[in-house]
């Protein structure tokens, strides 16, 4: 690789980077606040919770990382056409490869990642995602600690807090528990905390009184105790097996269709788990595809006075709209073995047709119709801009 290709390949590579941290980080975060509440019932919860997010992390990537990619080809090839690069390669007779081969180059780099992180890492990770939630769920402890809410675990039996410590300790425990139809208990209690002691998980209170009530003539009685231990083994649920979903299934397990002995997930959805196969390995060529739509907008040089705004919002749209075309396709192989043609069809059309443009050649414009409408709308925009400006008494410099 040449000097000016390592410098395209640097800052392009650089971009990328960062592009692909932030729309990562955003993609996260919203994900992760959908996990907080039955997260942090846990103890240890900033430690549980990053880890259950964590986890989400390589799916997340694969999704957002043909747009970063999109993004730091266009900024990378915007960045040259305003500081004249592109204009001093032309004039030296540089070929448009000399641009597009670094920028090619990442493009294959994140594919190869993207394939490995769709084929390995990413089921591996959801899947283990999937059984802590599921862990979660059936957790008694995850239900009881909710601070401020009254949890009925089951019929005449209710929970309360007031807070609970990061120590997981639990203050202002209330406890009411009627299930004896002949004497009902209420435990008060300023501090407990859930144990697991001799197979048998335990709530010892500490510091509190027992209110015991007759049902039949409500008799009241109360006793004072230092520590009390109740037993709430019977109410904890059994773990069960969690069902996984085609993107939480290692890729062996799609191609078998499911395995020698498929459950009734895979069973009854056959088709999904074929649609997320393919899925998995066509996937990796939208880096490519997409990195080929902002050569094609940005990847001649233009004169100061050609806009670019266009050929930008012409490249996002045309990428939003093949990734809409690869969501509709991955939906249709679901249901259609036919369709699954379409998911390498619409990579291979857009590779195909990319290269064919730029080996003759070739420049992508927007039809002369909608590039005059385009036009009309931006000149009457700022005839606007400019009258509001003089009403607010600002007057530009050329008219100064």
């Amino acid at each position: 690789m040449r000097l000016i290709e390592r410098y395209i390949f640097r800052r392009a590579a650089g971009t990328f980077l960062l592009s692909l941290g932030a729309l990562v980080g955003v993609v996260w975060a919203t994900q992760a606040l959908r996990q907080m509440n039955i997260v942090t019932a846990k103890g240890a919860a900033l430690l549980v919770f990053l880890e259950i997010t964590a986890l989400a992390l390589p799916f997340l990537t694969i999704v957002v990382a043909p747009f970063a990619l999109l993004i730091a080809a266009l900024q990378t090839l915007n960045a040259f056409n305003s500081e004249s690069e592109l204009v001093v390669l032309s004039a030296s007779g540089a070929s448009r490869f000399v641009v597009l081969k670094p920028l090619a180059t990442l493009a294959g780099l994140v594919a190869v990642t993207m394939l490995a992180l769709s084929l390995w890492i990413s089921p591996m990770a959801l899947r283990l995602l999937r059984e802590n939630l599921t862990q979660i769920n059936v957790d008694l402890v995850a239900n009881i600690v909710q601070p401020g809410r009254f949890i009925q675990i089951e019929k005449d039996l209710t929970f309360h807090i007031r807070n609970r410590a990061g120590d997981g300790t639990l203050g202002g425990l209330f406890v009411d528990d009627a299930r004896d139809p002949e004497i009902a208990f209420t435990y008060i209690a300023d501090k407990a905390s859930i144990i697991e002691m001799f197979g048998k998980t335990l709530l010892v209170m500490r510091d509190g009184v027992i209110q015991r009530r007759t049902q039949k003539d409500g008799n009241l009685s109360l006793i004072d105790f230092q520590s009390y231990a109740f037993d709430l083994s019977a109410m904890t649920p059994q773990s069960t097996a969690p069902v996984f979903r085609p993107s939480e299934r290692p890729t062996a397990e799609l191609w078998a269709a499911g395995g020698p002995n498929p459950d009734a997930y895979a069973q009854t959805n056959a088709g999904r788990l074929r649609s997320e196969l393919h899925d998995r390995f066509a996937q990796p060529m939208l880096p490519i595809v997409f990195t080929l739509i902002a050569f094609l907008a940005l990847g001649d040089a233009r004169t100061t006075r050609e806009s670019r705004g266009l050929p930008i919002i012409g490249a996002v749209v045309a990428a939003g709209t093949m990734r809409g075309a690869w969501f509709g396709a991955t939906s249709a192989a679901a249901t259609s073995t036919a369709a699954v043609g379409l998911l390498y069809g619409l990579a291979g059309v857009g590779i195909g047709g990319a290269l064919f443009l730029i080996a003759t050649d070739r420049s992508v414009a927007l039809p002369a119709p909608i590039g005059r409408f385009l036009e009309a709308v931006g000149e009457w925009a700022g005839a606007i801009s400019a009258r509001i400006a003089r009403r607010f008494g600002y007057v530009p410099e050329r008219e100064a």
